[in-house]
């Protein structure tokens, strides 16, 4: 979607590269007008004022708009907001089935209204790429692939089909079928560019590559020097509607980085640190700039991975600029070279270019590290930002053991042993749960690792660690190991070339002998796909009460993610997850203990199969451009099952009523062209009292469904078996389950029922424990308003649009918090819910709330402004009042504008009626 801007400045020139000539817009005539030196702008902040300048319209932008981003570092904030216009719009399939629900409803929206449906229509390029669906049922052997993929289609036919017929019935949109990769590592290596180019008025206009994705972590791009970030389904829909991304230009934080990497440290333990070392500054709402001498040694690839993190650090963006290790990458994935040339002759022209001698711009805040003091490192059990060398995981793994089951002196003593005390052939076990699995028997213990699986976009994009892990598995096998029977290995890389350059390699044959089998392309067990434990495992944890472990190479192991049985979780570079795998548990120092015994029943530690830094580099030559554009010659095509799915031929959707996976929401019935009057709340009940980081896998769980549960049930009165569930993420387009699954998560705490783990509450004023869905109904059927009132870091997590959207249709008025992540508040506002926020000092602790309050915010009304106070009154049941003055978290006009309207889509709805 290319925009010609009013150019007030006179800043439009052009560029000849490769013989043909494009049109920009020059950052350099700005800095003409004297308003400061650009040369002192974060990189990031100069793609946003190219954007501003390109789309300069007096309205939407303004040339104050423009001068107050270039006058940013007088004062290194600003309190203004802007509209920012990316080039481009991404999703995965688990948002972006309902963000094609939503268009497909408001499509129907518009033609009872009388329009033309197809003014619907995305004005932005939108890749969808399916990623999120595929599940380990199989793991271990030679078909488990071709298994999984299959099982995947007989789940997900029905929004496949609907995903064809949007790709047919929409403009500007494409869909990368499944079986093909990790949307972020497609965008890495096929889709991102760099630097944009399109056509309008018979010109071509070259701008830097911008994006919004519907999936957090799209910040893996800012690695390529590609400004991106996630936002929730509803935002990314109003973005390809036309509607700009209404932001206020935001604090910049340089993160300074020298020296090298030692020997032996990864980028997956480089990225834990900087995610523990910005989760601790405080970045939420903050663009990340990397700059320093240390950038010169990390490649493309490493920079990707901890572009990737951005969301676990909680910062938009995490930004790379463009330079000469860009270039080789882009040439290595095989761009035509005619945009390689472009990218380097436009980012020079326009000082986007990183040199060695770049200065350092200005920052709001500033950090450094010095990558030689980087350790390895995994990170868990339950949050991405909480680091553990891996010398200290033994006693972290204790700890958390004594802690879950309150044990005693005595107990404890045993839990310090050496590890491997589960081991296979160990002739003393001395506690665990005997297990029969596949002929062998063994005692499954506290500690043990059941999941070790190489998964996610944030690691299997970089061949450096993929390789290493590989070469692990060649060492491993040489030496006679093999994983415990115990561990559920999988190998689910993000995109085919990974395949590709390990058979080179010669390394994907020790990986299959050790279990690592490839079970798919796709997100898989980071997302919660991790698929079923053997039964003989699920039951023996059930029996003890096991606290075990799964380890994982992806970005997030919050609890109740990753498998319902395990309760904790560590984030680990993919040989460390090898690692894990062969040693069976991570109550182990693999500094000092052994993984195993080789043949001659020696100790093998990890230092005898750990592969060198030269190894490492040797492997790498197995990668070459030929595999990239091998396998992206035909990404758009899917296989023979994909092409002969049926499609609807129709402009409208076919709704089936019957469907158990899509159906037309209710957000828009009854929508009419006039905005109804914002509404004070009053004797409003709580219907959730939560504690801190409350993650989007709390509030709109991803993975598996419960049968005894409010979904389950609903699935069960609609004749499916509990064996054809699928996931929740999997029917994010049936409205009717996603209710009913939100504040469903088995690991969420309501303080409401201290002594029940899960989704309850208490039903006021009676005080009848129910689920929260429950309880929610019967408050709308009586006509009572409700909210939710919870800790710090509310809505920390994925870009989850269902956690807002289920929250409004519960009938949740408000959200009152400590603190809350970007995307998370943003949803909110985008479906009518207002997110209001504690003054400072001022918590559900302190004013000894319970649950029981009702809760009034009486001045609610049309006059709302951005970030103002709003009176928010908890009475107690015995009459006694406290009153609170509230920050409304709607930190914009357009916002304020979104929330009266009842939400951004009903927003964009009402103008095209109006039109």
């Amino acid at each position: 979607m290319t925009r010609i801007g009013q150019d007030t400045l006179n800043s439009a020139k052009t560029l000849d590269v490769s013989g043909k000539t494009y049109h920009y817009y020059d950052l350099n005539a700005v800095a003409e007008k004297g308003w400061g030196d650009l040369s002192k702008l974060p990189f990031t902040l100069k793609v946003l004022l190219e954007n501003l300048l390109r789309h300069e319209d007096g309205d939407t932008v303004t040339t104050e708009d423009i001068e107050a981003l270039v006058r940013w570092p007088e004062k290194r904030s600003s309190d203004r907001e802007i509209n920012y216009r990316p080039a481009r719009v991404l999703m995965q399939d688990f948002t972006g089935v309902p963000g094609v629900v939503d268009l497909a409803a408001m499509r129907d929206a518009i033609a009872k209204a009388g329009g033309d449906p197809q003014r619907i229509n995305p004005l932005a390029p939108v890749d969808l790429v399916i990623d999120h669906s595929v599940m380990v049922d199989k793991f271990g052997n030679a078909q488990a692939f071709e298994q999984n993929v299959e099982k995947e289609y007989e789940r997900n036919k029905e929004r496949y089909q609907f995903l064809r017929w949007g790709q047919k019935a929409f403009d500007n949109f494409r869909v990368v079928p499944p079986g093909t990769g990790i949307c972020h590592q497609v965008n890495l290596e096929y889709l991102g560019r760099g630097v944009w180019s399109s056509e309008a008025d018979g010109k071509t206009f070259a701008y830097p590559d911008t994006l919004v994705g519907t999936d957090s972590h799209t910040t893996m791009i800012n690695g390529l020097g590609v400004l991106g970030w996630g936002v929730g389904g509803i935002e990314a829909e109003a973005a390809m509607l036309g509607q700009p991304v209404a932001m206020l230009i935001p604090e910049v934080v340089g993160f300074k980085m020298t020296g090298k990497l030692r020997e032996g440290v990864t980028a997956t333990d480089l990225v834990l640190t900087v995610t523990e070392m910005l989760r601790e500054r405080g970045v939420v709402g903050k663009f990340v700039e990397f700059f320093g001498e240390g950038l010169a040694d990390l490649s493309l690839a490493d920079r990707a991975t901890m572009g990737n993190m951005s969301p676990e650090f909680g910062s938009t963006c995490a930004f790379f600029p463009i330079d000469e290790r860009t270039i080789e990458y882009l040439e290595l994935t095989g761009r035509p070279k005619e945009a390689i040339e472009l990218v380097e002759a436009y980012c020079k022209q326009q000082g986007l270019w990183r040199y060695p001698d770049t200065p350092e711009p200005a920052f709001s805040d500033t950090l450094e590290l010095d990558l030689g003091e980087v350790v390895p490192s995994l990170a868990g059990p339950k949050r991405p930002q909480d680091r553990v060398p891996m010398t200290g995981v033994k006693r972290a793994i204790i700890d958390v053991i004594t802690k879950e089951l309150k044990l005693d002196d005595g107990e404890i003593s045993k839990l310090e042993g050496e590890g491997g005390q589960t081991a296979v052939g160990n002739k003393e076990p001395t506690s665990g749960v005997e297990v029969t699995l596949d002929g062998e028997t063994f005692h499954l213990d506290h500690g043990d690792v059941v999941i070790a699986a190489i998964t996610s976009c944030t690691n299997t994009s970089n061949p450096s660690v993929m390789l290493a892990a590989g070469l692990m598995a060649k060492k491993a096998v040489e030496k006679g190991l093999n994983r415990k029977p115990w561990v559920k290995t999988s190998l689910a890389p993000g995109s085919k070339v990974v395949t590709d350059y390990l058979n080179k390699a010669g390394l994907q044959e020790y990986l299959d002998k050790i279990g690592y089998d490839l079970v798919g392309y796709g997100c898989t067990t980071c997302i919660g796909n991790s698929g079923p434990l053997p039964d003989e495992i699920d039951k023996a944890i059930a029996e003890g009460d096991l606290v075990v472990a799964s380890v994982l190479s992806g970005n997030r192991n919050f609890e109740g993610r990753i498998h319902q049985s395990v309760r904790t979780n560590w984030l680990a570079s993919p040989p460390l997850v090898v690692a894990y795998a062969l040693a069976g548990t991570v109550k182990i120092n693999l500094e000092k203990e052994p993984l195993g015994q080789d043949q001659d029943g020696n100790d093998v530690f990890l230092k005898d199969i750990w592969p060198s830094g030269k190894e490492i580099q040797d492997a790498l030559v197995a990668v070459d451009t030929e595999m990239f554009s091998k396998e992206y010659a035909s990404v758009f095509d899917g296989d023979e099952i994909w092409r002969s799915l049926p499609i609807p031929e129709s402009k409208t959707y076919e709704w089936d009523e019957h469907s158990t996976y899509i159906q037309n929401p209710p957000f828009f019935e009854g929508l009419t062209e006039q905005v109804d009057d914002v509404q004070p709340v009053k004797n409003a009940r709580i219907l959730a009292l939560l504690g801190d980081s409350i993650t989007t896998d709390h509030i709109s769980p991803a993975g598996a469904i419960k049968a005894d549960s409010p979904a389950g049930h609903y699935l069960q009165g609609h004749d499916v078996e509990p064996i054809d569930f699928n996931s929740y993420g999997s029917r994010r387009g049936n409205h009717e389950v996603m209710m009913r699954g939100t504040f469903a998560n088995i690991r969420i705490r309501n303080e409401m029922t201290p002594d029940i783990e899960g989704g309850y509450t208490k039903h006021l004023p009676g005080g009848e424990e129910m689920p929260i869905y429950g309880a929610a109904m019967r408050y709308q059927h009586d006509g009572v308003d409700t909210v939710v009132v919870a800790g710090k870091e509310y809505g920390t997590g994925s870009s989850r649009d269902w956690a807002a959207k289920g929250t409004r249709l519960l009938g949740v008025r408000a959200v009152i918090a400590e603190s809350y992540e970007r995307i998370h508040r943003s949803n909110l506002i985008g479906m009518g819910v207002l997110p209001l926020q504690f003054p400072e000092g001022t918590t559900r602790k302190t004013l000894n709330l319970d649950g029981t309050e009702e809760v009034d915010i009486p001045n609610l009304g049309n006059d709302l402004k951005p970030g103002q106070e709003i009176e928010v009154v908890f009475r107690k049941q015995d009459g006694k009042e406290s009153t609170v003055k509230a920050i409304s978290r709607l930190d914009t006009g357009a916002e304020v504008t979104y929330f009266k309207n009842g939400g951004i889509l009903h927003y964009v709805l009402r103008q095209m009626m109006k039109s």
